[in-house]
Protein backbone atom coordinates (compact mmCIF):
# COMPACT_ATOMS: atom_id res chain seq x y z
CA UNK A 1 0.00 0.00 0.00
CA UNK A 2 1.39 3.29 -0.96
CA UNK A 3 1.02 6.62 0.66
CA UNK A 4 -2.13 8.50 -0.73
CA UNK A 5 -0.97 12.40 -0.24
CA UNK A 6 0.49 13.33 -3.23
CA UNK A 7 1.98 16.15 -1.77
CA UNK A 8 4.55 14.53 -0.09
CA UNK A 9 6.01 13.12 -3.37
CA UNK A 10 6.47 16.42 -4.89
CA UNK A 11 7.07 15.18 -8.58
CA UNK A 12 5.51 16.66 -11.54
CA UNK A 13 4.24 13.52 -12.52
CA UNK A 14 0.71 12.26 -13.79
CA UNK A 15 -0.98 9.34 -11.75
CA UNK A 16 -3.45 7.24 -13.59
CA UNK A 17 -5.21 4.73 -11.10
CA UNK A 18 -8.14 2.33 -12.38
CA UNK A 19 -10.18 1.78 -9.59
CA UNK A 20 -11.98 -0.81 -11.74
CA UNK A 21 -12.02 -2.11 -15.15
CA UNK A 22 -9.45 -3.82 -15.90
CA UNK A 23 -9.11 -8.01 -15.54
CA UNK A 24 -12.71 -7.53 -15.38
CA UNK A 25 -15.69 -6.86 -17.54
CA UNK A 26 -17.40 -3.69 -16.33
CA UNK A 27 -17.07 -1.47 -13.19
CA UNK A 28 -15.27 0.80 -15.05
CA UNK A 29 -14.05 4.00 -13.23
CA UNK A 30 -10.47 5.54 -13.86
CA UNK A 31 -8.98 8.49 -11.18
CA UNK A 32 -6.23 10.42 -13.03
CA UNK A 33 -4.77 13.11 -10.95
CA UNK A 34 -1.79 15.77 -11.05
CA UNK A 35 -1.22 17.93 -8.39
CA UNK A 36 -3.62 18.99 -6.31
CA UNK A 37 -6.89 17.67 -8.92
CA UNK A 38 -8.11 14.60 -9.31
CA UNK A 39 -10.58 13.60 -11.97
CA UNK A 40 -12.81 10.58 -12.61
CA UNK A 41 -13.37 9.13 -15.78
CA UNK A 42 -16.80 6.49 -15.75
CA UNK A 43 -18.55 5.19 -12.40
CA UNK A 44 -19.98 1.72 -13.63
CA UNK A 45 -21.20 -1.29 -12.10
CA UNK A 46 -20.49 -4.78 -13.03
CA UNK A 47 -23.16 -7.96 -12.45
CA UNK A 48 -22.52 -10.32 -10.23
CA UNK A 49 -20.96 -13.59 -10.94
CA UNK A 50 -22.84 -17.31 -10.30
CA UNK A 51 -21.09 -17.86 -7.21
CA UNK A 52 -22.46 -14.26 -5.87
CA UNK A 53 -25.81 -15.92 -4.41
CA UNK A 54 -28.49 -13.20 -4.32
CA UNK A 55 -26.25 -10.13 -4.94
CA UNK A 56 -28.27 -7.63 -7.71
CA UNK A 57 -24.87 -5.57 -8.71
CA UNK A 58 -21.50 -5.22 -7.92
CA UNK A 59 -20.00 -1.33 -7.53
CA UNK A 60 -16.65 0.26 -7.08
CA UNK A 61 -14.68 0.24 -3.57
CA UNK A 62 -13.81 4.13 -3.68
CA UNK A 63 -12.39 4.72 -0.49
CA UNK A 64 -8.98 6.43 -2.19
CA UNK A 65 -11.83 8.90 -3.69
CA UNK A 66 -13.45 9.43 -0.13
CA UNK A 67 -9.76 9.55 0.80
CA UNK A 68 -8.94 12.53 -1.34
CA UNK A 69 -12.40 14.19 -1.70
CA UNK A 70 -11.21 17.44 -1.34
CA UNK A 71 -9.22 17.37 -4.58
CA UNK A 72 -11.84 15.03 -6.39
CA UNK A 73 -12.95 18.13 -8.88
CA UNK A 74 -15.33 15.84 -11.52
CA UNK A 75 -16.51 12.07 -12.33
CA UNK A 76 -16.15 12.65 -16.67
CA UNK A 77 -18.48 10.22 -18.55
CA UNK A 78 -17.81 8.79 -21.68
CA UNK A 79 -21.52 7.85 -22.40
CA UNK A 80 -24.43 5.75 -21.44
CA UNK A 81 -24.15 1.92 -20.44
CA UNK A 82 -24.57 0.88 -16.84
CA UNK A 83 -21.48 -0.62 -16.61
CA UNK A 84 -20.21 3.40 -16.96
CA UNK A 85 -22.79 4.90 -15.23
CA UNK A 86 -24.38 2.58 -13.21
CA UNK A 87 -22.65 3.14 -9.51
CA UNK A 88 -22.97 6.85 -9.87
CA UNK A 89 -26.10 7.04 -7.03
CA UNK A 90 -24.27 4.97 -4.79
CA UNK A 91 -20.97 6.96 -5.10
CA UNK A 92 -22.46 10.38 -5.32
CA UNK A 93 -24.28 9.92 -2.01
CA UNK A 94 -20.97 9.87 -0.47
CA UNK A 95 -19.01 12.17 -2.32
CA UNK A 96 -21.46 15.11 -4.22
CA UNK A 97 -18.68 16.70 -7.14
CA UNK A 98 -19.94 17.63 -10.41
CA UNK A 99 -20.63 15.14 -13.01
CA UNK A 100 -19.92 15.78 -16.44
CA UNK A 101 -21.31 14.45 -19.71
CA UNK A 102 -23.51 14.42 -22.88
CA UNK A 103 -26.94 15.17 -23.46
CA UNK A 104 -28.22 11.39 -23.38
CA UNK A 105 -25.74 10.42 -20.86
CA UNK A 106 -27.30 12.72 -18.11
CA UNK A 107 -30.42 12.38 -19.15
CA UNK A 108 -30.21 8.33 -18.25
CA UNK A 109 -28.16 9.78 -14.94
CA UNK A 110 -30.63 11.97 -14.22
CA UNK A 111 -33.08 9.48 -14.25
CA UNK A 112 -30.79 6.95 -11.93
CA UNK A 113 -30.41 9.94 -9.29
CA UNK A 114 -34.31 10.44 -9.31
CA UNK A 115 -34.82 6.88 -8.21
CA UNK A 116 -32.13 7.48 -5.51
CA UNK A 117 -33.74 10.42 -4.53
CA UNK A 118 -30.61 12.31 -4.91
CA UNK A 119 -31.11 14.60 -8.30
CA UNK A 120 -31.70 17.87 -6.11
CA UNK A 121 -28.42 17.42 -4.33
CA UNK A 122 -26.14 16.63 -7.61
CA UNK A 123 -24.80 19.15 -10.12
CA UNK A 124 -24.61 17.97 -13.61
CA UNK A 125 -23.38 19.78 -16.45
CA UNK A 126 -23.88 18.83 -20.00
CA UNK A 127 -21.34 19.34 -22.70
CA UNK A 128 -21.35 18.15 -26.23
CA UNK A 129 -18.19 16.67 -28.61
CA UNK A 130 -15.79 19.10 -28.99
CA UNK A 131 -16.18 20.86 -25.39
CA UNK A 132 -13.29 21.27 -23.14
CA UNK A 133 -14.04 21.59 -19.60
CA UNK A 134 -10.91 23.32 -18.06
CA UNK A 135 -10.59 22.63 -13.78
CA UNK A 136 -7.13 24.66 -12.41
CA UNK A 137 -4.20 23.00 -14.31
CA UNK A 138 -6.41 19.64 -16.17
CA UNK A 139 -8.25 20.82 -18.91
CA UNK A 140 -10.82 17.62 -19.82
CA UNK A 141 -11.86 17.48 -24.03
CA UNK A 142 -14.77 15.39 -25.47
CA UNK A 143 -14.16 13.83 -28.77
CA UNK A 144 -17.18 12.24 -30.33
CA UNK A 145 -16.64 8.71 -31.39
CA UNK A 146 -19.33 6.11 -32.23
CA UNK A 147 -20.53 3.29 -29.92
CA UNK A 148 -23.74 1.03 -29.28
CA UNK A 149 -25.16 4.01 -27.59
CA UNK A 150 -25.41 7.48 -29.01
CA UNK A 151 -23.52 10.68 -27.77
CA UNK A 152 -20.42 8.63 -26.89
CA UNK A 153 -17.11 10.72 -26.40
CA UNK A 154 -13.35 9.62 -26.09
CA UNK A 155 -11.78 12.15 -23.25
CA UNK A 156 -8.35 13.87 -23.89
CA UNK A 157 -6.95 15.21 -20.73
CA UNK A 158 -4.17 17.77 -21.13
CA UNK A 159 -2.05 18.91 -18.47
CA UNK A 160 1.19 20.79 -18.23
CA UNK A 161 3.00 18.11 -18.95
CA UNK A 162 1.08 15.81 -21.34
CA UNK A 163 -2.23 14.72 -22.60
CA UNK A 164 -3.76 11.35 -22.10
CA UNK A 165 -6.42 9.98 -24.40
CA UNK A 166 -9.32 7.73 -22.93
CA UNK A 167 -11.19 6.45 -25.61
CA UNK A 168 -13.72 4.81 -24.05
CA UNK A 169 -15.98 2.58 -25.44
CA UNK A 170 -15.78 2.84 -29.18
CA UNK A 171 -15.70 1.55 -32.48
CA UNK A 172 -15.32 3.14 -35.99
CA UNK A 173 -18.36 3.20 -38.34
CA UNK A 174 -18.17 5.18 -41.18
CA UNK A 175 -22.11 5.41 -41.98
CA UNK A 176 -23.61 5.65 -38.41
CA UNK A 177 -27.24 5.97 -37.97
CA UNK A 178 -27.65 9.11 -36.69
CA UNK A 179 -24.72 10.48 -38.88
CA UNK A 180 -22.70 11.85 -36.44
CA UNK A 181 -19.31 10.32 -37.55
CA UNK A 182 -16.23 9.34 -35.25
CA UNK A 183 -14.05 12.48 -35.15
CA UNK A 184 -10.83 10.48 -36.48
CA UNK A 185 -9.72 13.81 -37.77
CA UNK A 186 -9.55 15.59 -33.95
CA UNK A 187 -7.58 11.85 -32.81
CA UNK A 188 -4.56 12.63 -35.61
CA UNK A 189 -4.56 16.16 -34.55
CA UNK A 190 -3.89 15.20 -30.75
CA UNK A 191 -1.36 12.09 -32.35
CA UNK A 192 0.77 15.11 -34.77
CA UNK A 193 0.42 17.61 -31.55
CA UNK A 194 2.09 14.33 -29.11
CA UNK A 195 0.13 12.08 -27.07
CA UNK A 196 1.82 10.83 -23.65
CA UNK A 197 -0.61 8.20 -22.95
CA UNK A 198 -3.52 6.11 -24.83
CA UNK A 199 -5.44 3.79 -22.76
CA UNK A 200 -7.99 2.17 -25.60
CA UNK A 201 -11.18 0.03 -25.01
CA UNK A 202 -9.75 -4.13 -25.40
CA UNK A 203 -12.87 -5.58 -25.35
CA UNK A 204 -12.79 -6.65 -28.73
CA UNK A 205 -9.03 -7.05 -29.41
CA UNK A 206 -9.24 -11.05 -30.07
CA UNK A 207 -11.78 -10.19 -33.36
CA UNK A 208 -9.90 -9.64 -36.87
CA UNK A 209 -11.09 -6.99 -38.82
CA UNK A 210 -13.61 -4.29 -38.95
CA UNK A 211 -16.97 -3.83 -36.83
CA UNK A 212 -19.70 -3.73 -39.21
CA UNK A 213 -21.76 -0.91 -39.37
CA UNK A 214 -25.16 -0.65 -38.08
CA UNK A 215 -26.83 0.30 -40.84
CA UNK A 216 -26.30 -3.55 -42.41
CA UNK A 217 -28.44 -4.21 -39.51
CA UNK A 218 -31.25 -1.94 -40.37
CA UNK A 219 -31.17 -3.70 -43.93
CA UNK A 220 -31.04 -7.32 -42.40
CA UNK A 221 -33.90 -6.20 -39.91
CA UNK A 222 -36.33 -4.86 -42.97
CA UNK A 223 -35.60 -8.18 -44.81
CA UNK A 224 -36.83 -10.25 -41.99
CA UNK A 225 -39.76 -8.17 -41.05
CA UNK A 226 -41.15 -8.41 -44.84
CA UNK A 227 -41.35 -12.32 -44.56
CA UNK A 228 -42.68 -12.19 -41.22
CA UNK A 229 -46.81 -13.29 -41.08
CA UNK A 230 -47.73 -12.55 -37.35
CA UNK A 231 -46.88 -10.54 -34.66
CA UNK A 232 -43.08 -9.75 -34.27
CA UNK A 233 -41.26 -9.05 -30.74
CA UNK A 234 -37.90 -7.95 -30.87
CA UNK A 235 -35.19 -8.34 -27.53
CA UNK A 236 -32.87 -5.68 -27.97
CA UNK A 237 -30.67 -3.78 -25.14
CA UNK A 238 -32.68 -0.65 -23.85
CA UNK A 239 -29.94 1.68 -23.90
CA UNK A 240 -29.34 0.47 -28.01
CA UNK A 241 -31.38 3.50 -29.30
CA UNK A 242 -30.03 3.41 -33.08
CA UNK A 243 -31.06 -0.57 -32.97
CA UNK A 244 -34.63 0.70 -31.70
CA UNK A 245 -34.60 3.38 -34.02
CA UNK A 246 -33.70 0.75 -37.13
CA UNK A 247 -36.58 -1.58 -35.16
CA UNK A 248 -38.67 1.47 -35.40
CA UNK A 249 -37.96 2.49 -38.77
CA UNK A 250 -39.00 -1.32 -40.54
CA UNK A 251 -41.87 -1.36 -38.58
CA UNK A 252 -43.20 1.79 -39.65
CA UNK A 253 -42.07 0.89 -43.55
CA UNK A 254 -44.72 -2.20 -42.97
CA UNK A 255 -46.85 -0.48 -41.16
CA UNK A 256 -46.79 -1.93 -38.07
CA UNK A 257 -47.47 -0.26 -34.90
CA UNK A 258 -44.85 -0.49 -32.47
CA UNK A 259 -45.06 -1.04 -28.72
CA UNK A 260 -42.57 -1.05 -25.43
CA UNK A 261 -42.45 -3.49 -23.31
CA UNK A 262 -39.97 -3.94 -20.37
CA UNK A 263 -39.72 -1.23 -17.54
CA UNK A 264 -35.98 -0.08 -18.98
CA UNK A 265 -37.01 -0.45 -22.66
CA UNK A 266 -40.31 1.95 -22.04
CA UNK A 267 -37.56 4.50 -19.58
CA UNK A 268 -35.09 4.77 -21.61
CA UNK A 269 -36.86 4.89 -25.61
CA UNK A 270 -39.11 7.74 -23.49
CA UNK A 271 -35.76 9.74 -22.41
CA UNK A 272 -34.24 8.97 -25.93
CA UNK A 273 -37.37 10.59 -27.89
CA UNK A 274 -38.09 13.83 -25.09
CA UNK A 275 -34.19 14.28 -25.80
CA UNK A 276 -34.47 13.74 -29.33
CA UNK A 277 -32.32 10.82 -29.77
CA UNK A 278 -34.93 8.63 -30.87
CA UNK A 279 -37.51 9.67 -34.32
CA UNK A 280 -40.93 8.07 -33.55
CA UNK A 281 -43.97 9.52 -34.48
CA UNK A 282 -46.07 9.69 -32.04
CA UNK A 283 -49.02 7.91 -34.29
CA UNK A 284 -46.98 4.56 -34.68
CA UNK A 285 -46.66 4.16 -31.15
CA UNK A 286 -49.39 2.19 -29.21
CA UNK A 287 -49.49 0.83 -25.26
CA UNK A 288 -49.19 -3.14 -24.53
CA UNK A 289 -52.76 -2.64 -23.59
CA UNK A 290 -53.89 -1.52 -27.04
CA UNK A 291 -52.43 -4.19 -28.89
CA UNK A 292 -55.73 -6.42 -29.14
CA UNK A 293 -57.22 -3.78 -31.34
CA UNK A 294 -54.46 -4.08 -34.16
CA UNK A 295 -53.69 -7.44 -36.46
CA UNK A 296 -50.86 -9.81 -35.36
CA UNK A 297 -49.10 -8.62 -38.66
CA UNK A 298 -49.36 -5.39 -37.98
CA UNK A 299 -47.84 -5.11 -34.51
CA UNK A 300 -44.25 -4.87 -33.12
CA UNK A 301 -43.00 -5.47 -29.70
CA UNK A 302 -40.14 -4.00 -28.72
CA UNK A 303 -38.74 -5.44 -25.44
CA UNK A 304 -36.04 -6.39 -22.90
CA UNK A 305 -34.73 -10.02 -22.13
CA UNK A 306 -31.96 -10.54 -24.55
CA UNK A 307 -29.73 -11.88 -22.06
CA UNK A 308 -32.34 -14.11 -20.86
CA UNK A 309 -32.76 -12.15 -17.09
CA UNK A 310 -35.07 -13.70 -15.08
CA UNK A 311 -37.25 -11.16 -14.71
CA UNK A 312 -37.13 -9.46 -17.89
CA UNK A 313 -40.30 -9.36 -20.06
CA UNK A 314 -39.22 -11.76 -23.11
CA UNK A 315 -38.28 -14.26 -20.31
CA UNK A 316 -41.64 -13.65 -18.49
CA UNK A 317 -43.06 -14.02 -22.09
CA UNK A 318 -41.13 -17.44 -22.66
CA UNK A 319 -42.85 -18.80 -19.23
CA UNK A 320 -46.38 -17.37 -19.36
CA UNK A 321 -46.23 -15.22 -16.45
CA UNK A 322 -45.98 -11.75 -18.40
CA UNK A 323 -49.31 -10.29 -17.54
CA UNK A 324 -50.30 -8.68 -20.86
CA UNK A 325 -48.81 -10.99 -23.73
CA UNK A 326 -48.93 -14.33 -24.58
CA UNK A 327 -46.31 -15.75 -26.41
CA UNK A 328 -48.85 -17.78 -29.84
CA UNK A 329 -48.04 -19.59 -32.44
CA UNK A 330 -46.85 -17.28 -35.26
CA UNK A 331 -45.12 -15.38 -33.50
CA UNK A 332 -41.58 -13.74 -34.49
CA UNK A 333 -39.12 -13.15 -32.48
CA UNK A 334 -35.76 -11.53 -32.64
CA UNK A 335 -32.96 -11.30 -30.48
CA UNK A 336 -31.06 -8.24 -31.59
CA UNK A 337 -27.87 -8.61 -29.06
CA UNK A 338 -25.04 -11.18 -29.05
CA UNK A 339 -24.97 -12.97 -25.81
CA UNK A 340 -22.97 -11.70 -22.54
CA UNK A 341 -20.45 -14.33 -21.68
CA UNK A 342 -21.85 -16.35 -18.93
CA UNK A 343 -25.52 -16.07 -20.26
CA UNK A 344 -25.78 -17.90 -22.49
CA UNK A 345 -27.72 -21.04 -20.62
CA UNK A 346 -30.16 -18.47 -19.73
CA UNK A 347 -30.89 -17.23 -23.27
CA UNK A 348 -30.80 -20.89 -24.84
CA UNK A 349 -33.75 -21.46 -22.16
CA UNK A 350 -35.89 -18.64 -23.06
CA UNK A 351 -34.78 -19.29 -27.39
CA UNK A 352 -35.97 -23.45 -26.42
CA UNK A 353 -39.33 -22.08 -24.62
CA UNK A 354 -40.21 -19.94 -27.23
CA UNK A 355 -40.07 -22.59 -30.00
CA UNK A 356 -41.94 -25.12 -27.83
CA UNK A 357 -44.88 -22.49 -27.43
CA UNK A 358 -45.09 -22.21 -31.44
CA UNK A 359 -43.08 -19.12 -31.74
CA UNK A 360 -40.11 -18.28 -35.00
CA UNK A 361 -37.14 -17.68 -32.98
CA UNK A 362 -34.19 -15.87 -35.09
CA UNK A 363 -31.29 -15.17 -32.79
CA UNK A 364 -27.46 -14.09 -34.00
CA UNK A 365 -26.13 -17.38 -35.30
CA UNK A 366 -28.65 -17.48 -37.45
CA UNK A 367 -29.24 -14.08 -38.74
CA UNK A 368 -26.75 -11.38 -38.72
CA UNK A 369 -29.11 -9.09 -36.67
CA UNK A 370 -26.38 -7.67 -33.98
CA UNK A 371 -23.13 -6.07 -34.58
CA UNK A 372 -21.17 -5.25 -31.69
CA UNK A 373 -20.15 -1.18 -30.13
CA UNK A 374 -17.12 -1.95 -29.78
CA UNK A 375 -13.74 -2.09 -31.81
CA UNK A 376 -12.15 -5.16 -33.73
CA UNK A 377 -8.54 -5.22 -34.37
CA UNK A 378 -8.01 -3.20 -37.81
CA UNK A 379 -10.07 -0.32 -36.43
CA UNK A 380 -7.66 -0.57 -32.68
CA UNK A 381 -4.61 -0.42 -35.53
CA UNK A 382 -6.57 3.09 -36.96
CA UNK A 383 -6.39 3.99 -33.53
CA UNK A 384 -2.82 3.07 -32.36
CA UNK A 385 -1.75 4.93 -36.08
CA UNK A 386 -3.46 8.06 -35.88
CA UNK A 387 -2.56 9.23 -31.68
CA UNK A 388 0.73 7.79 -31.91
CA UNK A 389 1.15 7.72 -28.40
CA UNK A 390 4.15 7.11 -26.31
CA UNK A 391 2.76 5.35 -23.66
CA UNK A 392 0.19 2.59 -24.16
CA UNK A 393 -2.08 0.86 -21.05
CA UNK A 394 -4.91 -1.30 -22.65
CA UNK A 395 -8.35 -1.12 -20.30
CA UNK A 396 -11.60 -2.78 -20.28
CA UNK A 397 -11.46 -5.99 -20.56
CA UNK A 398 -9.91 -9.56 -18.95
CA UNK A 399 -6.39 -10.27 -18.70
CA UNK A 400 -6.54 -11.95 -21.89
CA UNK A 401 -8.21 -8.97 -23.20
CA UNK A 402 -5.54 -6.52 -22.30
CA UNK A 403 -2.74 -8.43 -22.75
CA UNK A 404 -3.94 -9.20 -26.62
CA UNK A 405 -4.19 -5.64 -26.81
CA UNK A 406 -0.30 -4.84 -25.90
CA UNK A 407 0.57 -7.82 -28.32
CA UNK A 408 -1.25 -5.86 -31.34
CA UNK A 409 0.25 -2.99 -30.30
CA UNK A 410 3.90 -4.43 -29.94
CA UNK A 411 3.29 -5.39 -33.75
CA UNK A 412 2.53 -1.78 -34.28
CA UNK A 413 5.88 -0.73 -33.31
CA UNK A 414 6.07 -0.04 -29.65
CA UNK A 415 8.70 -1.05 -27.84
CA UNK A 416 7.09 -3.50 -24.84
CA UNK A 417 8.92 -1.21 -22.20
CA UNK A 418 6.27 1.40 -23.19
CA UNK A 419 3.18 -0.67 -22.83
CA UNK A 420 2.07 -1.34 -18.97
CA UNK A 421 -0.45 -4.02 -18.50
CA UNK A 422 -1.86 -2.67 -15.41
CA UNK A 423 -4.12 -4.27 -12.31
CA UNK A 424 -6.87 -2.61 -10.84
CA UNK A 425 -5.97 -0.72 -8.08
CA UNK A 426 -2.25 -0.11 -9.54
CA UNK A 427 -0.86 3.22 -10.01
CA UNK A 428 1.06 4.41 -13.01
CA UNK A 429 2.93 7.09 -13.05
CA UNK A 430 3.36 9.37 -16.41
CA UNK A 431 6.06 11.48 -17.01
CA UNK A 432 7.92 12.49 -20.15
CA UNK A 433 11.12 11.04 -19.44
CA UNK A 434 9.60 7.85 -17.54
CA UNK A 435 6.19 6.09 -16.87
CA UNK A 436 6.22 3.36 -14.36
CA UNK A 437 3.73 1.26 -12.12
CA UNK A 438 4.77 2.98 -8.55
CA UNK A 439 2.42 1.50 -6.23
CA UNK A 440 -1.21 0.12 -5.13
CA UNK A 441 -4.15 1.98 -3.48
CA UNK A 442 -7.13 -0.24 -1.84
CA UNK A 443 -9.98 -1.29 -4.39
CA UNK A 444 -12.16 -3.74 -4.55
CA UNK A 445 -15.84 -4.63 -4.84
CA UNK A 446 -18.83 -3.80 -2.65
CA UNK A 447 -21.97 -6.30 -2.98
CA UNK A 448 -25.38 -4.40 -3.59
CA UNK A 449 -27.76 -6.61 -2.44
CA UNK A 450 -31.62 -5.53 -2.02
CA UNK A 451 -31.25 -1.70 0.11
CA UNK A 452 -28.07 -3.05 1.39
CA UNK A 453 -24.87 -1.74 0.15
CA UNK A 454 -21.48 -3.25 1.08
CA UNK A 455 -23.28 -5.31 3.74
CA UNK A 456 -22.64 -8.85 1.59
CA UNK A 457 -19.15 -9.54 2.20
CA UNK A 458 -16.82 -13.37 1.66
CA UNK A 459 -18.54 -14.51 4.82
CA UNK A 460 -21.95 -14.19 3.82
CA UNK A 461 -20.95 -15.23 0.36
CA UNK A 462 -19.39 -18.54 1.50
CA UNK A 463 -22.46 -19.53 4.19
CA UNK A 464 -25.03 -18.99 1.15
CA UNK A 465 -22.60 -21.05 -1.05
CA UNK A 466 -22.16 -23.65 1.95
CA UNK A 467 -26.47 -23.57 1.69
CA UNK A 468 -27.12 -23.97 -1.82
CA UNK A 469 -24.75 -26.52 -2.03
CA UNK A 470 -25.15 -28.28 1.28
CA UNK A 471 -28.21 -27.06 3.21
CA UNK A 472 -29.50 -26.40 6.67
CA UNK A 473 -30.19 -28.54 9.09
CA UNK A 474 -31.61 -27.28 12.68
CA UNK A 475 -32.02 -28.79 15.98
CA UNK A 476 -34.74 -27.19 18.69
CA UNK A 477 -34.58 -28.72 22.20
CA UNK A 478 -36.31 -27.39 25.61
CA UNK A 479 -34.20 -28.18 28.46
CA UNK A 480 -35.84 -27.61 32.06
CA UNK A 481 -33.74 -25.02 34.13
CA UNK A 482 -34.15 -26.59 37.83
CA UNK A 483 -33.67 -30.76 37.05
CA UNK A 484 -31.64 -30.24 34.02
CA UNK A 485 -32.96 -32.62 31.84
CA UNK A 486 -34.49 -32.48 28.18
CA UNK A 487 -38.04 -31.87 28.62
CA UNK A 488 -38.98 -31.59 24.87
CA UNK A 489 -37.02 -32.54 21.93
CA UNK A 490 -34.59 -33.09 20.61
CA UNK A 491 -36.13 -31.86 17.23
CA UNK A 492 -34.85 -31.75 13.53
CA UNK A 493 -35.79 -29.56 10.89
CA UNK A 494 -33.63 -29.64 7.50
CA UNK A 495 -33.77 -27.96 4.29
CA UNK A 496 -32.20 -28.25 1.19
CA UNK A 497 -30.74 -31.35 2.85
CA UNK A 498 -32.58 -34.34 2.81
CA UNK A 499 -36.34 -34.68 2.29
CA UNK A 500 -37.55 -35.78 5.33
CA UNK A 501 -40.49 -37.75 4.49
CA UNK A 502 -38.18 -40.52 2.57
CA UNK A 503 -35.64 -40.17 4.87
CA UNK A 504 -37.01 -40.75 8.58
CA UNK A 505 -34.75 -43.24 9.26
CA UNK A 506 -31.75 -40.78 8.95
CA UNK A 507 -33.45 -38.29 11.19
CA UNK A 508 -34.11 -40.47 13.56
CA UNK A 509 -30.63 -41.69 14.00
CA UNK A 510 -29.36 -38.31 13.94
CA UNK A 511 -32.08 -37.42 16.83
CA UNK A 512 -30.60 -40.42 18.94
CA UNK A 513 -27.05 -38.94 17.92
CA UNK A 514 -28.47 -35.54 19.27
CA UNK A 515 -29.94 -36.94 22.40
CA UNK A 516 -26.81 -38.84 23.31
CA UNK A 517 -24.24 -35.85 22.85
CA UNK A 518 -26.98 -33.69 25.12
CA UNK A 519 -27.46 -36.19 28.15
CA UNK A 520 -23.69 -36.53 27.97
CA UNK A 521 -23.11 -32.98 28.53
CA UNK A 522 -25.91 -32.55 31.06
CA UNK A 523 -24.70 -35.51 32.87
CA UNK A 524 -21.29 -33.87 32.86
CA UNK A 525 -22.70 -30.58 34.04
CA UNK A 526 -21.56 -28.46 31.50
CA UNK A 527 -23.76 -25.23 31.38
CA UNK A 528 -22.58 -23.27 28.99
CA UNK A 529 -24.50 -22.81 26.20
CA UNK A 530 -21.93 -22.54 23.23
CA UNK A 531 -20.15 -25.71 24.51
CA UNK A 532 -22.94 -27.38 23.74
CA UNK A 533 -24.06 -26.64 21.16
CA UNK A 534 -20.42 -26.85 19.94
CA UNK A 535 -20.97 -30.63 20.90
CA UNK A 536 -23.91 -31.01 18.88
CA UNK A 537 -22.82 -29.68 15.85
CA UNK A 538 -19.57 -31.99 15.86
CA UNK A 539 -20.82 -34.88 16.55
CA UNK A 540 -24.09 -34.65 14.38
CA UNK A 541 -21.59 -32.61 11.53
CA UNK A 542 -19.42 -36.24 11.88
CA UNK A 543 -22.50 -38.54 11.93
CA UNK A 544 -23.96 -36.89 8.39
CA UNK A 545 -20.56 -37.05 6.76
CA UNK A 546 -20.05 -40.34 7.67
CA UNK A 547 -23.87 -41.32 5.97
CA UNK A 548 -24.04 -39.06 3.56
CA UNK A 549 -20.91 -37.33 2.37
CA UNK A 550 -22.35 -33.95 3.26
CA UNK A 551 -21.71 -31.03 5.67
CA UNK A 552 -24.95 -29.01 5.57
CA UNK A 553 -25.11 -25.98 7.63
CA UNK A 554 -26.12 -27.27 11.39
CA UNK A 555 -27.83 -24.24 13.66
CA UNK A 556 -28.46 -26.03 17.13
CA UNK A 557 -31.31 -23.83 18.89
CA UNK A 558 -31.55 -24.73 22.83
CA UNK A 559 -34.28 -23.70 25.17
CA UNK A 560 -34.51 -22.57 28.71
CA UNK A 561 -37.65 -23.78 31.12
Amino acid sequence: MVNNNYRSKGKNKIRVIPIGGLGEIGKNITAIEYKEEIIVIDCGISFPDVDMYGVDLVIPDITYLLENKDRVKGIFLTHGHEDHIGALPYVLKQMNVPVYGTCLTLGLVENKLQEHGILADCTLNVVKAGDIVKLDKISVEFIRVSHSIADACSLCIHTPIGRIIHTGDFKIDYTPIDGEVIDLERFAKLGGQGVLLLMADSTNVERPGFTISEKVIGENLKKIFYKAEGRIIVASFASNIHRIQQIANASIFYGRKIAFSGRSMERISEIAMDLGYLHIPAEAIVTVADLHNYPDDKVTIVTTGSQGEPLAALTRMAASTHRSIQIQKGDLIILSASPIPGNEKFIYNVINELFKKGANVIYNPTEEIHVSGHACQEELKLMHALVRPKYFMPVHGEYRHLKQHALLAEKLGMSPDNIFIAETGQILEVAPSECRIAGRIQTGAIMVDGLGVGDVGNIVLRDRKHLAEEGILTVVVTIERESYSIVAGPDIITRGFVYMKESNELINEARDIVRKELEQCLGNKIKEWAVIKSSIRNALGQFLYIKTKRRPIIIPIIMEI
